[in-house]
């Protein structure tokens, strides 16, 4: 399993077209020329090496610039598996070990590279530690704690994380408008699991592995019941209150599934989250919850042109979609790392692969795509409202906060005393997990109560929204969480905002208030 980390974005309210030729200065840099000459066609007789998937991005998406360079691609021993022409944006199969460096040097290209390290065969989440099943026995201890309180869901006593930011309560005024649908970008939704089946939207969900969506019935089902993830986080957004199990903060929007994670390795590839983003925007979507980084790289440097090229290719697919009304939400990442920090070791990537240990500037090598322009960074609370323990942090980087739990140090008076998240799971049943995987479909699902009442809203007016209704805790005076005399995490900033909350921690009843 991988994880998610991230930064500060700018606010981008710019046409695509334009996008594509601005991407890389949006995030601080820009790319390195590419040659105007044509490649000789070395292709036929280069030898031939692993069989690897390219993103190609072209410097513009008119018909002309597309046409040349797939040729090009042709030339190079390259075979075209999808373009979005929206974007320009080809994705690429090769067995030539020099296709990137020839494709790079092709006029009308602005970016290529590899988007994994090994090769093709016949995706990375943030959740933090192994899944923890409510069993029968304990399911009855919590049902009988839930039945005390009116209009709860059996199993709502152990939801410490919908009273933390009022949405049991904000779920009596309005609990979210149908029309309304946050896309779990993801392993994989169960829609069959009773708490997701109302609400799940089956027209907006796609399996989007290998960049090619398939709308097949069922193709966003998750491949086992071990690819659980995605149904945990449908579940926090918006599992029905329906007299089974769990809520979730928006119990009366629409859900839905994409599908990124690769069958063999669980690895989310930078084609099937450009398929996910451009899916989404073509599908009417609102809202996504994206709680991974793109694989293979936790953080993709710009100086290298594989890395840059993932970003390039992302960011224009996410920027599409928030061109076409989506709101963005991203978790922060479980390295409880400080993206403002100078230095970053990253020993992690890449992960499809042999890692090789790296410092890394965390201003100049991004996560994706929680570190994207306008992609609202998350990261995680306990029912303490301290920050968790693995959480990330850094100031100007984290957006909001949202419950996300912390099963070390802050532990609720709950009938399963379990400081983790509870939700949906695979086959009908209900797990606890923790992580900023949790935090974010939390505020997604305050974005989704927001969008249910200002739908006309566009991205940027939401995320101000979502900002203005948070509470922020503010710098706590010590986080030495495990007594040892030493500070676990600096919070820098003020009460307003700061590196550990961001503006706040999302308020559900504020949002439909």
């Amino acid at each position: 399993m991988a994880h998610l980390r991230s930064r500060r974005r700018l606010a981008l309210a710019v046409p695509v077209v334009l996008s594509l030729t601005a991407s890389f200065s949006f995030l601080g840099f820009m790319p390195v020329a590419a040659s105007a000459a044509e490649p000789a066609a070395s292709a036929a007789t280069a030898a031939e090496g692993p069989n690897l998937a390219y993103v190609v991005n072209t410097k513009s998406t008119d018909r002309h610039t597309i046409g040349a360079v797939t040729k090009a691609i042709s030339a190079a021993g390259g075979t075209v598996v999808v373009t979005f022409k929206k974007i320009g944006v080809i994705v690429v199969h090769s067995t030539n070990p020099s296709f990137g460096a020839e494709i790079r040097a092709v006029r009308g290209v602005k970016s290529a590279g590899a988007t994994r390290t090994t090769p093709l065969v016949a995706a990375g989440t943030t959740d933090e530690g192994a899944a923890d099943y409510l069993t029968a026995a304990e399911a009855a201890k919590v049902e009988a704690a839930s039945a005390t309180v009116p209009e709860s869901e059996p199993l709502e006593a152990d939801q410490w994380d919908l009273r933390s930011i009022g949405a049991d309560k904000a779920a009596k005024i309005n609990p979210g408008s149908s029309k309304v649908t946050v896309a779990v970008i993801d392993t994989g939704v169960d829609d069959t699991h009773p708490d997701l089946a109302p609400n799940f939207s089956a027209s907006q969900s796609a399996n989007c592995v290998g960049g090619v969506a398939d709308t097949s019935a069922g193709a966003w089902r998750p491949y086992t019941a071990d690819d659980y993830h995605g149904t945990h986080v449908a579940g926090e957004i918006a599992a029905a209150r329906n007299g089974i199990g769990v809520a979730g903060v928006a119990p009366g929007v629409k859900v839905s599934g994409i599908k990124v994670s690769d069958p063999d390795n669980g690895l989310f590839y930078p084609e099937s989250v450009v398929c996910a983003f451009v899916f989404a925007a073509d599908h009417g979507v609102e809202i996504t919850n994206n709680s991974y980084y793109v694989d293979p790289w936790l953080y993709n440097c710009v100086d290298d042109p594989d890395q840059r090229a993932i970003v390039d290719a992302v960011n224009r697919a996410q920027l599409y979609a928030q061109n076409k009304g989506i709101l963005n939400l991203a978790s922060a990442g479980n390295s409880a790392h400080d993206l403002d920090s100078d230095a970053i070791v990253d020993d992690s990537s890449p992960d499809d692969s042999t890692p090789v240990t790296r410092t890394i500037d965390p201003h100049e090598c991004f996560d994706v795509p929680t570190q994207l322009p306008g992609v609202v960074t998350v990261s995680a609370t306990g029912v303490d409202n301290v920050k968790s323990y693995y959480s990330t942090y850094g100031n100007g980087v984290i957006d909001v906060a949202a419950p996300g739990g912390d099963r070390k140090y802050q532990i609720p008076d709950t009938p399963s005393q379990n400081g983790r998240i509870l939700s949906t799971m695979p086959n009908g049943e209900y797990a606890f997990l923790q992580g900023t995987s949790m935090a974010s479909p939390h505020a997604a699902g305050v974005a989704a109560l927001l969008k249910s009442k200002h739908p006309w809203a566009t991205p940027a007016q939401l995320q101000r929204l979502l900002k203005a209704q948070a509470d922020n805790p503010g710098c706590p005076e010590s986080y030495d969480q495990d007594g040892d005399g030493t500070q676990d995490a600096v919070c820098e900033g003020g009460a307003r905002v700061n590196g550990f909350f961001g503006a706040g921690i999302v308020n559900a009843l504020r949002a439909v208030q």
